[in-house]
């Protein structure tokens, strides 16, 4: 499988260098990087900082709240969607992906509503620049999307709109390598992550949709099955990137990134033989 770095798993720690970070990429030959947000620099400055190391752009996250019941209300959301199209334009990014959280006063039907109507007129710019469009399973009580048939009815309502598959989030609500299976043939782009669960309320675990309790943990050292993931994804025939994302401190964010990347490379090898 072709292991992409997630710079959110790196910014979120103290001491963020985005030299230092693609540095590491290109260490451990990873397929490129996914740039969440742009960090106050441009477009193309962060391009030619990848470039400059031999790392591609495989992907670019960003913010864009479409989560509105109204056109006039998704306006601001609109903008900011079509200068993150145009920013991955820039970078050189075939994929960009909108994190789409639950928002307070609403629940998951009519989020998704809301996120369906928005993302129907984000993808027709998004497909005239020529950049494929994904949300993700996305963690959370009230989530508009966490299991296979949510995403797969945004995809049918916004044709064109792409899934990245997250396999930890799609976790908290299914089992994630029949999540996979199910919505294989819109995957484009990949997150892998995992948890720790607890079936009761504990400090720094988060309820989530299947009524358990879940901390983040780094990739291998939690409950996903990420064996299973991988044999999906290989049986379906997935080519596209996965990110390595992990939201937990017990790590420094630079091991933490080669930590998982040799345990997945080490089951795919035991896979193999």
């Amino acid at each position: 499988m072709r292991y992409s770095m997630m710079s959110y798993t790196m910014s979120r720690q103290p001491g963020f260098n985005i030299s230092g970070m693609l540095s590491l990429t290109a260490e451990l030959k990873l397929a490129g990087v996914d740039f969440v947000t742009l960090y106050d620099r441009g477009a193309k400055e962060l391009r030619k900082m990848a470039d400059d190391v031999g790392v591609p752009v495989i992907c670019h996250t960003f913010y864009a709240d479409l989560n509105a019941a109204s056109p006039d209300a998704r306006v601001k959301g609109l903008d900011d969607c079509k200068r993150g199209i145009e920013a991955a334009v820039e970078l050189g990014a075939p994929v960009a992906m909108i994190p789409t959280p639950e928002k307070k006063g609403l629940d998951r039907h009519g989020s998704r509503r809301n996120w369906i109507e928005g993302l129907k007129e984000a993808v027709a710019f998004s497909t005239r620049a020529g950049i494929s469009l994904t949300v993700e399973n996305f963690p959370g009580v009230e989530s508009p999307f966490v299991v296979a048939n949510e995403l797969l009815e945004a995809v049918r309502e916004a044709p064109g709109l792409k899934i990245t598959y997250d396999n930890g989030n799609a976790a908290s609500g299914e089992d994630p390598a029949a999540s996979f299976t199910a919505s294989a043939r819109h995957v484009v782009h990949a997150h892998f992550k995992d948890w720790v669960v607890s079936d009761s309320p504990r400090d720094g675990f988060r309820p989530m949709r299947d009524g358990r309790y879940y901390q983040p943990a780094l990739v291998g050292e939690g409950v996903v099955d990420h064996r299973a993931c991988l044999a999906a994804m290989r049986a379906a025939g997935y080519t596209g990137c996965i990110n390595i994302e992990y939201e937990g401190n017990a790590y420094p964010a630079g091991d933490a990134v080669r930590k998982a990347v040799d345990y997945l490379r080490g089951l795919e090898a035991e896979m193999k033989g």
